[in-house]
């Protein structure tokens, strides 16, 4: 009983950190409501009302059953990086933009997605200048700002 109570002690401040991640969830879904599994596919779609989930204290909305099951076996492989708001902007700033969901890139079998609109597409920006050093200080700049203020 004592053991139980000291790892429910241990574990409790790393769920509380977990469920303060701020996700760009602001039109009540991350992804503005995308599959996130889908965009692995190749195939990006609008997720379906009838298949959602809560993770993390996030919503995900996904376009199959089949989605929604893979997605609940394995979130951490489909959650979007950046807690999906745009790579670019958290790389050249560290700034939380928002994205057009159908802008993205599967990177070292994560997904990247990106703001595009108004004629500023910056999955361009991110590849035309140096990805892999814009990746290396978006992943600072998001241990900095990931929680929600």
């Amino acid at each position: 009983m004592k053991n139980s109570f000291l790892l429910f002690i241990f574990l409790m401040p790393l769920s509380l950190i977990a469920q303060n991640i701020d996700y760009n969830d602001k039109g009540g879904f991350v992804a503005k409501g995308y599959d996130v599994v889908a965009y692995f596919d190749n195939a990006p779609k609008a997720g379906k009302s009838k298949y959602t989930i809560k993770h993390e204290g996030a919503k995900y909305k996904f376009s199959t059953k089949t989605n929604l099951v893979k997605f609940k076996k394995n979130p951490t492989k489909y959650i979007p990086q950046y807690g999906g708001y745009c790579a670019y902007a958290m790389g050249k700033d560290g700034s939380k933009v928002s994205i057009n969901p159908k802008t993205y890139e599967i990177i070292d079998g994560k997904l990247y997605l990106f703001y595009n609109s108004f004629g500023i597409n910056t999955l361009k920006k991110w590849n035309k200048q140096a990805p892999k050093k814009l990746k290396k200080q978006a992943d600072a700049y998001w241990e900095e700002v990931m929680n929600v203020e």
